[in-house]
């Protein structure tokens, strides 16, 4: 039966509808805005499988019917490969819906978003992710929604919610939040150097705005939802796990506090082999629950040391940041080039310019052919983890990092009319053991000033950590990456002396409050700061 609920955003009527158009999905939703409509559908398997992590799948896809035009490219369709935009807007749906399904959940979940029509006034990413907390909420997935999403600018001191094109032309903010009732779930966005508690303003201008759409999402579930499958995670011994915590949790408080990354994982596999071979005589087909307890006791132990010894794994205090090495010039024949070393994170920057022919060519959906003179490209070799996988592409990952970084840099480069050159910046991550995306963003500085780029102000960026239990709460700066696999949030912000022109907010827990996010973007100044100090030393 075919249902639609309106609410008005941002002075416009944004409506959800539901029971029309694929009618076999587990849930479907239109979601129109304006003249913009966008379709989320949401399946899951009818089996479970089995893995060890969520199987979650998210597709945004933009037809270029869409915007009344045919695909310029020699096919004249849409080719296979998501576009960059495309990427990047699937990214911003899987995250805020990623950390509400129930742990040990273990359905095959996709979740597809197609533009159906554009109007050009508002972002069909935004759309795309209220509509598929909608049509999980309506369906039979269990799903600990809803959430919304809106996007966000200020012209002249005021906030706006979901901004034309043209208002975001004067805007001096354009950040995307996602929410919950209660709570902030997911933030990305940039800035031309805005202060903290104007970012915080605006996340919770944000955060407010996007009520109404939560509760319009209620309102279907309770009209329309159908009901939830039983899922029951997969049966646990939990006497053998209490046994493998008896075992093994104070070698793993040894272990953990080893400095070096590539000695503390060594040393964490010898003691994992140690550990199954000490029960699989005892529990021989229950291999994978034994190393499934010792990976959770590794994690609570650690977030112990945070919360209950007011230390860190490596033995930092929770605002200390890393050693700091820079180097600017440290390639022959490259425009601008800087090595940036912080910890056991190491990113080489790399500068080329060009003339105006080299400029990268875009089509998109609102603005058809575009250019663009300024281009960070993000690698993230396997070597730089001590891995071995095939090199290919770019990953989601990496596009989205490289992302970040972009919009952190993009705010202090001249303006065509100063600089007539094409700006191409490589970030080639070269060790990575936490934040390498905000270390591209300072080796990107530096390569800009080996180069001659004449920038408004340098930047640096930073990544804060959360551990919180209950009412236990520890801000960490500048996290590693074994604080950010036992952690509860991955907050990355980028600025200047003045302020912030990037940020990004992930988290694994349901939502976070306003107090932890200012904590957390104060402690994250001083750090930022901190660390421009020592690249101005370069």
């Amino acid at each position: 039966m075919e249902q639609t609920r309106t609410a008005t955003i941002g002075g416009k009527e944004f409506s959800i509808t539901t029971g029309k158009i694929a009618k076999q999905a587990s849930g479907s939703v239109i979601v129109q805005y304006g003249e913009t409509r966008v379709i989320v559908t949401a399946v899951a398997a009818k089996n479970p499988r089995e893995v060890s992590f969520l199987p979650l799948t998210v597709e945004y896809q933009e037809r270029i019917y869409a915007a009344g035009r045919i695909p310029g490219n020699y096919f004249r369709r849409e080719i296979g490969r998501p576009s960059e935009n495309e990427t990047l807007r699937a990214r911003m749906i899987d995250r805020p819906i990623r950390p509400l399904f129930e742990p040990g959940y273990n359905f095959e979940t996709q979740v597809i978003a197609t533009v159906l029509s554009t109007d050009k006034l508002c972002d069909p990413g935004v759309l795309a992710m209220v509509g598929a907390s909608t049509a999980l909420e309506i369906s039979d997935i269990p799903f600990n929604g809803p959430i919304a999403g809106i996007k966000v600018g200020r012209v002249e001191g005021e906030f706006i919610a979901n901004p034309t094109p043209e208002q975001m032309e004067l805007s001096d903010i354009d950040l995307t939040v996602a929410g919950s009732k209660t709570g902030v779930v997911m933030v990305e966005g940039g800035a031309n150097i805005v202060s903290e508690k104007d970012m915080l303003d605006a996340i919770f201008f944000g955060h407010e705005s996007m009520q109404p759409l939560i509760d319009l999402q209620v309102e279907l579930k309770e009209t329309l939802g159908k009901e939830k499958r039983v899922f029951i995670p997969a049966a646990k011994d939990d006497a053998l796990a209490e046994k493998v915590i008896a075992f093994s949790t104070d070698k793993i408080y040894e272990t953990v506090q080893i400095k070096t990354k590539i000695e503390r994982a060594k040393a964490l596999g010898l003691l994992k082999e140690e550990v199954v071979a000490h029960f699989s005589e005892e529990y021989p087909e229950a291999i994978g629950e034994i190393k499934d307890a010792f990976g959770k006791n590794i994690k609570s132990v650690s977030r112990n040391i945070v919360l209950t010894e007011g230390k860190r794994i490596d033995g930092r205090a929770f605002d200390e940041i890393r050693d700091i090495n820079c180097e600017a010039a440290c390639l022959p024949r490259l425009h601008g080039s800087a090595l940036f070393t912080r910890g056991e994170t190491q990113v080489l920057g790399v500068l080329t310019l060009g003339s105006g022919r080299d400029e990268q060519r875009i089509e998109t959906l609102n603005n058809g052919d575009t250019t663009r003179a300024f281009m960070l490209h993000y690698n993230f070799p396997p070597f730089s983890v001590g891995e071995v996988r095939r090199a290919g592409g770019p990953s989601r990952r990496d596009v989205g990092h490289g992302d970040l970084a972009h919009r952190a840099l993009s705010r202090i480069l001249p303006s065509a009319e100063d600089f007539e050159y094409t700006i191409r910046l490589v970030g080639e991550v070269m060790e990575s053991n936490g934040s390498s995306s905000m270390g591209t963003v300072c080796a990107g500085t530096l390569a800009l000033m080996d180069g001659g780029v004449p920038i408004a102000a340098p930047v640096s960026g930073i990544a804060m950590g959360l551990v919180k239990d209950g009412d236990k709460t520890a801000i960490l700066s500048d996290i590693l990456g074994d604080e950010d696999h036992f952690g509860d949030m991955d907050f990355k912000v980028a600025g200047t002396k003045e302020g912030i022109t990037a940020l990004q907010m992930d988290i694994k827990i349901k939502e976070l409050s306003k107090d932890i996010m200012e904590t957390a973007l104060t402690q994250a100044r001083g750090g930022r700061l901190h660390i421009l100090n020592e690249m101005m030393k370069t």
